[in-house]
């Protein structure tokens, strides 16, 4: 029996779809605006283009959520590591998984019926030049289409309503290093895809595809000159300032920036108003920082560009001259807040530096910047007027062949990709953290095209205290730490706040937890099949309200179990930290799905 809200909701559809039949995918953009507004559904993954991770549903609340229960399951069929969430279009769910990236359609109508399945066929090759397991952050909707990022670097694009390949383009080249692992973004006519591969020497970059046919628009590289990075040096500014002709070439030896890293295989937000799309990039290649002498700009940095043209406005890095693989690839997080008593469009990043960063999104100013774990000891401070971090020398790796001891954050940070949600009732964002510190021992290395690049043996422990994570609450206006629930394991998953006043994350050993937003008291928790390191999602389906979370151990944290590596040392230094893991939890890739009685 059809309620009055899916009727009118599937009304709404039948509106905006014939729009953009009308219009083509050029209305793309003003579809999921829409969409995107309409909290029973879920349609980017995201939730929004501003990356709140929030929802207005209050069905399940702070009073009631203790009630919650699973109402069914999906198991995708796969073993690695389930990072992201699904989407809810309409009437349809649709599920994601590693490689090999099969995409399911479910009938939200039929107790999650299988509408139609896609598998691509890709070479196993490319398992082993994907860093840091085989994940993928999910898929994007829009114009009818549902895009795809395939580990092989194929973007490929599916009818949404039959699975078949509406067209497919190659972003990259498996054979030197170049994957893919995150989601897309669907900003008017355009599909924006990133690149993985920092630790194989690539060149990061963002790319922009035509929605409707697959045809490259722009690409702008992460470095290099200014022509391939798309840098106008007199308008393209760094807090306030022009960045000058070539300013990344001067900051690198050589020819080195064409193996120079900084990939974009995080999250990526927009504002429609402003028109600006906002992305972070990562390490530079190699981990031995001695070999790369200089700033090595533009990794490790924020940049926000014109999505017509890929033009940048304005670029800040938050980590020159990276000493200890600190990916500046997390989400931005856009929301109107008050900074220091004053009202402000600001952009909120919590890098994994351990610095949390509150910038004015429309000029790039860096207003706060302050720590949001206080085990981090790489650098004392941000001074705000220079952007520059106050480094400690102690903490530095520059020296070839020297085991550094204690610094904190680990190389995955105090948060990676897993993010954080906005909530614009408290102002507050709740942020999934590790608490991990390490070991750094560069040594020389030279490159070899598809070869690992890193040049450095880690080795990751417990910060101080003994536990391996935190979920926090935090105010980016005033740079403040509201409250910290500890975790026996890093938090690796997405959090999800709602107008209910609870926040949703899961943990490592597979919990889903509702804590309240305002004391960080837990409410709820439940045990799933497997590790949570996808992000927490919430839908409306028939009058009522579901929670839903892909679980599935793996990603870096859990590298150890999803490839079986023992070494301590293997995962790039994360396996040592996560080895009681496995005394918790099994490998598995499932969604669950939950409501009140």
């Amino acid at each position: 029996m059809l309620t009055r809200q899916t009727t009118t909701r599937r009304a709404l559809l039948y509106v905006i779809g014939a729009l953009a039949l009308a219009g083509g995918s050029a209305n793309a953009n003003e579809e999921l605006n829409k969409l995107s507004q309409d909290a029973n559904q879920w349609v980017m993954p995201t939730g929004d283009y501003a990356n709140h991770r929030h929802s207005t549903l209050a069905q399940i609340n702070g009073t009631n959520v203790k009630d919650l229960r699973p109402v069914w399951t999906f198991s995708t069929g796969v073993l690695r590591g389930h990072e992201g969430a699904p989407l809810v279009v309409g009437d349809v769910m649709y599920v994601h998984a590693p490689f090999p990236n099969t995409v399911f359609a479910l009938d939200l109508n039929n107790n999650g019926k299988i509408l139609w399945k896609y598998q691509p066929t890709q070479d196993p090759n490319v398992i082993p030049v994907m860093c840091c397991d085989t994940v993928n952050r999910g898929v994007a909707y829009g114009d009818g289409k549902i895009i795809l990022d395939q580990a092989d670097a194929t973007v490929v694009a599916l009818d949404a309503k039959t699975g078949q390949v509406v067209w497919s383009v190659k972003n990259g080249d498996p054979a030197k290093g170049e994957t893919m692992t995150s989601a897309p973004i669907i900003i008017k006519d355009k599909v924006l895809v990133g690149i993985s591969g920092g630790e194989f020497g690539v060149q990061g970059r963002l790319t922009a595809y035509s929605l409707k046919d697959g045809k490259q628009v722009w690409k702008a590289a992460t470095v290099g000159p200014d022509d391939q990075i798309l840098f106008d040096p007199e308008k393209t500014t760094v807090l306030g300032k022009p960045v000058g002709k070539n300013s990344s070439l001067a900051t690198w030896q050589g020819d080195q920036w064409k193996i120079g890293g900084g990939a974009t295989w995080g999250w990526y937000s927009y504002d429609p108003k402003l028109n600006l799309v906002y992305y972070g990039t990562g390490n530079p290649s190699t981990w031995n920082p001695h070999q790369r002498p200089g700033d090595n700009k533009w990794s490790m940095s924020i940049i926000a560009r014109n999505p017509d043209t890929g033009v940048a406005k304005w670029v800040y890095q938050m980590t020159p001259h990276d000493e200890w693989d600190y990916d500046g690839v997390n989400e931005m997080i856009l929301a109107d807040i008050d900074v220091m008593g004053k009202p402000t469009k600001a952009l909120v990043h919590f890098d994994r530096n351990g610095f949390a960063y509150t910038l004015d999104r429309e000029t790039g100013a860096l207003l706060v910047a302050e720590k949001y774990d206080p085990a981090v000891n790489w650098a004392n401070k941000v001074d705000v007027k220079t952007g520059l971090p106050d480094r400690v020398a102690a903490m530095s790796t520059e020296k070839e062949d020297h085991n550094v001891k204690g610094i904190c954050p680990a190389a995955l940070g105090s948060k990676d990709e897993q993010p954080a949600s906005f909530d614009p009732k408290t102002g507050l964002f709740f942020v999934p953290t590790n608490h991990v510190c390490m070991d750094y021992d560069p040594f020389a290395v030279s490159y070899t095209a598809g070869q690992p690049y890193v040049g450095s043996t880690l080795s990751m422990y417990p910060g101080p205290g003994g536990n391996l994570g935190n979920f926090i609450a935090y105010d980016a206006g005033k740079g403040k730490i509201v409250w910290t629930d500890k975790e026996q394991f890093s938090v690796w998953s997405g959090a999800l706040t709602t107008d209910g006043g609870v926040a949703f994350y899961g943990t490592l050993e597979g919990y889903l937890k509702a804590v309240d937003v305002k004391t960080g008291k837990e409410l709820y928790s439940f045990k799933t099949p497997s590790g949570i390191i996808g992000n927490v999602m919430t839908y409306n389906h028939g009058g009522k309200q579901f929670v839903a979370v892909l679980s599935g151990v793996g990603g870096w944290a859990g590298i150890g179990m999803a490839a079986g590596l023992t070494k301590s040392t293997d995962g790039l230094g994360a396996v040592g930290a996560y080895e009681q893991l496995s005394n918790y939890t099994q490998l598995g890739g499932v969604m669950t799905v939950f409501a009140l009685p």
